[in-house]
């Protein structure tokens, strides 16, 4: 016999409005004029365009989203005729001939653009937009370092060598597309490899293929490679081929192409005027929007006639279907300006010291959590705003993911910034002899002689983040 158990659970579903807003907030500001065209052309009662009144304007977009239909009643007494998205009450017009941002679409705009990030000195700077002018159109560096230093030396007074330019150049690799800046094919895949954190036990046999022998993999003398390397197992060498294989020859593309790679515009602008820091929102997040006069004129026509006509009542549940669309989606993109706002304002004021001078060494740690319980949001939305947008500063463009950091203890009882324990690993492994490099043991054992308690593992996965190799593939004889 068929036994039935009747069970009680209780769940909570997000509305479609709540829906829209979410997958709104997710949007960078380089897509979001495109998403807003989307919903212009499937949506005649959304229109661009200035009210023609500050009466028009409603100030502040609802806390939540309001899930009961609007009467006709409603829509005519409820002034939904346009809403005020500016950010920062500026004219738009002046916004955007004042904003400093690059939208890259070549790869020599788009690498400039992340060049930008870095935070280098006049001399390093003009150096490092030497080296990615010599980068061709396959993503390559094929003229030798020893002439572009004699292309400085002429065109630039600047008098340099090759180690100082390798340097830069180092930097200029760990940029996207994995591979880019790389001397020769054999540099280019070890750059792509080094990028990987997957833990395969075939990936490092691939970085000791394409590091140590080369030669042997352009001639398909697997069984050199091998004995050479002491692999024993035939399926870990063979999936090590295959990854080498599927990476990418020509990480530049092709030529004046444009690369599809989406890099950073700034959501934010962060002025310090004299001691005291300003927030403003890009003016592209704070476009002008506005529910259609005509459809609105029609909805009260309508409501004048005969409510009796099937094929008219038809037609108003059309009306009131559009309207209620666009409103919701005006109501989504205020509350998103809101939100990106009171999030990127909670990361100024937790991380103040740093925002005004820009000293790595001042990040706090900082996780999401903490942003989540300053704005009372839940950390998802904290994390949507965290992963997909950035902010300009004084001293460079950075993603917000960048400001988050978790603690670690020092022998002080202090707690110091993730980032802070990176940058002094860096600065070690930098000054390391080559022919000697240190193991994870070695570095761990120094950064806790320097009052950091962590672990050998996460000394390998500060590593692999900074995006610095094993020490054996460090080593230079």
């Amino acid at each position: 016999m068929q036994k039935l158990n009747l069970t009680q659970s209780l769940s909570q579903k997000l509305s479609p409005q709540q829906i829209q807003f979410i997958k709104l907030l997710q949007v960078p500001t380089a897509e979001l004029d495109t998403r807003i065209e989307e919903e212009l052309e499937i949506n005649p009662a959304l229109e661009e365009g200035l009210p023609e009144k500050e009466d028009d304007y409603a100030d502040d977009a609802p806390d939540e989203f309001d899930n009961s239909e609007p009467t006709i009643e409603e829509y005519l007494h409820d002034d939904f005729s346009g809403y005020k998205m500016q950010g920062d009450g500026r004219n738009p017009d002046e916004d955007d001939k004042e904003m400093p941002i690059s939208v890259g679409s070549t790869l020599h705009e788009q690498l400039m653009t992340q060049f930008g990030y870095l935070r280098l000195d006049e001399r390093q700077h003009v150096i490092g937009e030497q080296l990615i002018g010599s980068i061709d159109a396959d993503g390559y560096i094929r003229r030798e370092l020893e002439a572009i230093v004699n292309d400085l030396a002429f065109a630039q007074n600047i008098e340099t060598d090759v180690e100082e330019l390798e340097s830069i150049l180092y930097k200029i690799q760990n940029f996207d597309p994995p591979g880019v800046g790389a001397r020769n094919l054999q540099e280019c895949l070890l750059l792509q490899l080094e990028r990987k954190d997957e833990e395969l036990e075939y990936l490092e046999i691939a970085r000791l293929i394409v590091d140590k022998c080369f030669n042997e993999f352009s001639k398909k003398h697997y069984d050199k490679i091998a004995k050479k390397l002491g692999i024993e197992s035939e399926e870990a060498l063979k999936d090590a081929i295959a990854m080498i294989t599927k990476l990418n020859p020509k990480p530049g593309g092709s030529g004046e192409d444009l690369v599809k790679t989406q890099y950073l515009i700034p959501d934010f602008m962060l002025t310090n005027n004299n001691g005291k820091l300003e927030l403003t929102l890009n003016s592209r997040n704070a476009p002008h929007l506005q529910i259609s006069r005509s459809y609105s004129d029609m909805l009260h026509a309508y409501d004048k006639s005969d409510k009796r006509d099937k094929k008219l009542k038809e037609t108003v549940t059309f009306i009131k279907q559009k309207l209620d669309s666009a409103k919701w989606f005006i109501d989504a993109i205020k509350q998103r300006q809101n939100t990106l706002l009171n999030t990127m304002q909670a990361i100024i004021d937790f991380q103040y010291e740093y925002f005004l001078e820009g000293d790595e060494a001042k990040l706090r740690p900082m996780i999401l959590k903490d942003i989540a319980d300053t704005i009372n949001m839940d950390i998802s939305t904290v994390s949507r705003v965290a992963n997909s947008k950035a902010i300009q500063t004084e001293f460079g463009i950075y993603p917000l993911k960048y400001f988050f950091s978790e603690g670690i203890a020092t022998d002080s009882g202090e707690d110091v910034s993730s980032r802070e324990v990176k940058h002094k690993l860096k600065g070690i492994i930098e000054g390391e002899d080559k022919a000697k490099p240190l193991s994870d043991d070695k570095l761990e054992k120094m950064l806790r002689a320097e009052g950091y308690n962590i672990a050998r593992r996460t000394v390998a996965k500060y590593r692999e983040q900074l995006n610095i190799p094993v020490a054996r593939l460090r080593k230079q004889l």
